[in-house]
């Protein structure tokens, strides 16, 4: 039974956990850095990167303190790879070869969007996988749907051609005058405001697997400048009616999800997928869970809330397969931060 020390710091979480056997949470601990950043209405990778390397070595021993181990009580150190900020992403391969290094341990470089698959295998009580199943990553930085044949054997059917979801998300919020992260503060506004108040167009982008939420994004915009006293960009001066916040998030919302849940339906369908999993931190939004609830035709396996966003206990569980399968990077392996799942 394997125990892994895994660290994520593609973004602005840093994050460190140990696992035991691909599935045990023995810790999981994160710093995040959302405060820092909500003044930028984003992330900022300058700051991102500075705040790594201010906190990751507490983060560590915090994680071994929980988990109630040392070092020497671990057969691996796995670090997030890529994709994401190189910045950002530097920091944490450093510290785990760093780890290695002194403590003769195998060294494994983890694909984020990985890891976002795996968070499903730490959910409790889950039966085995039978493949193949059709996955949904969505995220802020990632909108990817993956045919999953077998442990490590993905193929990408298609992503976002521009904004990923969550990436609207965060910037309709802006555009209301709402905080950050933006897909909580649409969600919130959106559970009192009617979806169907605006008619927003669905890019199903017809003939493909991708997706598209620029078009939509930008719709919201106008709409905004319809408003009186609309003033968008200027997110800390717009003074929109309240009610009229709260429909635009719930019909920009209901576009979403729609589009989401509809091309992964049809994908689980055409492939003839025997689960859908959905992952990544656009997969705590309760519309989306009740849409694919009501509406997939295969059982749908989502994270617990608290897996949903970056997080190290993914990492240390996509590490696991892979650990098993004779996987042993060098210490001279380098950041990607475009690095593609399939």
């Amino acid at each position: 039974m394997p125990r892994i020390l895994a660290l994520e710091t593609s973004c602005d979480e840093t994050a460190a956990a140990v696992v035991a056997d691909g599935r045990v949470i023995l810790s999981n601990v994160i710093a995040s850095q959302a405060a820092s950043h909500a003044q930028y209405g984003g992330v900022f990778p300058e700051v991102a990167s500075r705040m790594h390397i201010e906190v990751i070595y507490a983060v560590v021993q915090a994680a071994l303190n929980e988990a109630h181990v040392g070092l020497g009580d671990i057969d691996a150190i796995a670090a997030t790879r890529g994709p994401g900020l190189p910045g950002s992403l530097v920091v944490g391969l450093n510290v785990a070869k760093g780890l290695a290094l002194g403590r003769g341990l195998p060294l494994l470089g983890i694909n984020h969007l990985e890891g976002h698959v795996y968070s499903l295998w730490l959910v409790e009580g889950a039966p085995e996988v039978q493949f193949p199943v059709v996955v949904l990553i969505v995220s802020g930085g990632h909108t990817e749907l993956i045919l999953m044949h077998d442990h490590g054997r993905y193929e990408r059917l298609g992503g976002t051609l521009d904004d990923a979801a969550g990436e609207a998300f965060d910037k309709v919020a802006r555009l209301l005058g709402l905080g950050y992260p933006g897909g909580p503060e649409i969600e919130r506004a959106a559970r009192d405001g009617h979806p169907a108040a605006y008619k927003f167009a669905r890019p199903w982008l017809d003939g493909t697997w991708d997706f598209s939420f620029s078009g939509l994004k930008t719709a919201v915009l106008y709409e905004v400048k319809k408003q009186p006293y609309g003033r968008p960009l200027l997110a800390s001066d717009v003074q929109l009616d309240p009610m009229e916040v709260r429909n635009l998030a719930a019909s920009f919302q209901a576009a979403v999800v729609e589009v989401l849940v509809g091309k992964t339906v049809a994908a689980a369908k055409a492939y003839n997928a025997t689960e859908i999993f959905v992952a990544g931190g656009v997969s705590a939004n309760t519309a989306l869970r009740e849409a694919f609830a009501r509406l997939a035709p295969v059982p749908v396996r989502v994270p617990p809330l608290s897996l949903c966003t970056d997080n190290a206990a993914m990492i240390a569980a996509a590490a696991n397969f892979r650990y098993l399968a004779g996987q042993r990077d060098a210490l001279d392996i380098d950041a990607l931060p475009n690095w593609r799942l399939a």
